[in-house]
């Protein structure tokens, strides 16, 4: 399928990071401009770990909501090591709080306060499991001896299968999968478990962040694998599968913090988030598979309702811009200075 114009109901972006204070005067306007909702992570400094601190961060994001944008946030707690069962059991009384997030300690930003061996949260995972609550998963082992393109692999053999054989009921959502065993894996399990895919792997692979050079802005945890990883990506994002979704992975940081001897992992792309998504789809011959990639499957994993009202999109090139501002830096988002092929249509 192609064509020069399409129109979708409105999106919703299943993982992203908005960041805090006055980044949110930059990042929430770019994701609420398309986003209907947005699953916002908790990895802030401190972590968000209490229902109270959740619906207060949620006040902050909404403050930075643009006039006549009808933008959600859904909410998750930061699971850590002692987390307490009855944290857990508020969430079910709270319809903004979506799920919990796992992050093993040490695996990328803000993540120290992250679990330090799977047993520690076995009863928070009970309690989920019984309440239906979706735990959504960093899948990579930190141990320094694994090597980083084989954190992904590891992490499913060593911690995420011995999980669903205690945990067989558990809802989980396997964010930003990178891997050919990761989409395998996905593929293999019962319909209550999913995964997110970012926009940036599915366009780039190592090459990109490798070859010739190091480029800082290319580097994310996960990291960027080989080619054959990213055609597994893409034969999933294509397929129809509803265990595959968006979520764009959208983490910005201070391109002094990205350019420097030992630089932040994250590309920032909520600034063309589904104009890139849609030139993915179009350049596949796929535009046809957009809209349920985007605007259904996330919602029914979830099991909320579908947006109502629709998105369109024109194929018209523009130019993205070199930097944003955040905080009293600026970040430097995808394919900065270049040029994509579609765009909001404004009409």
């Amino acid at each position: 399928m192609s064509s020069d114009s399409i129109s979708i109901t409105r999106p919703d972006d299943w993982h992203i990071h908005l960041r805090d204070t006055t980044a949110l005067q930059t990042t929430v306007p770019h994701t609420a401009r398309v986003f209907g909702r947005a699953i916002v992570m908790p990895n802030l400094n401190p972590p968000v770990t209490s229902v109270a601190e959740a619906l207060r961060y949620r006040e902050r994001i909404l403050l930075a909501v643009p006039e006549g944008c009808a933008f959600e946030p859904l909410m998750t707690l930061y699971l850590t090591d002692t987390l307490l069962v009855k944290e857990i059991t508020k969430i079910e009384n709270e319809d903004s709080i979506l799920a919990v997030k796992y992050y093993p300690a040490g695996a990328t930003t803000n993540s120290d306060n992250g679990v330090t061996d799977i047993e520690n949260v076995y009863p928070i995972i009970a309690k989920m499991e019984e309440l239906g609550i979706p735990l959504l998963i960093h899948g990579e082992v930190t141990d320094t001896e694994i090597d980083i393109f084989d954190r992904e692999r590891i992490f499913i053999e060593s911690i995420l299968e011995p999980l669903l054989g205690k945990y067989p009921a558990l809802k989980i959502v396997f964010e930003h999968i990178t891997t050919q065993d990761a989409v395998e894996f996905v593929k293999s399990q019962s319909d209550n478990v999913a995964a997110t895919i970012t926009i940036h792997h599915l366009l780039y692979n190592r090459n990109d962040f490798l070859a010739g050079g190091v480029r800082p802005h290319f580097y994310c945890l996960p990291i960027l694998k080989r080619r054959i990883h990213q055609q597994a990506l893409i034969s999933a994002a294509l397929s129809g599968s509803p265990k595959f979704f968006l979520g764009t992975d959208s983490a910005p940081h201070s391109k002094s913090t990205k350019e420097t001897d030992c630089g932040c992992a994250g590309i920032y792309s909520a600034p063309a988030a589904i104009e890139l998504y849609t030139e993915f789809f179009d350049n596949h011959g796929a535009l046809d598979k957009l809209e349920a990639f985007a605007s259904f499957y996330g919602a029914d994993f979830y099991q909320l309702p579908r947006n109502k009202d629709k998105v369109s999109l024109i194929k018209s090139t523009w130019i993205m811009p070199e930097n944003f501002m955040l905080d009293d830096s600026v970040v430097v988002p995808i394919r900065e200075g270049q040029t994509i092929a579609w765009q909001i249509n404004k009409d």
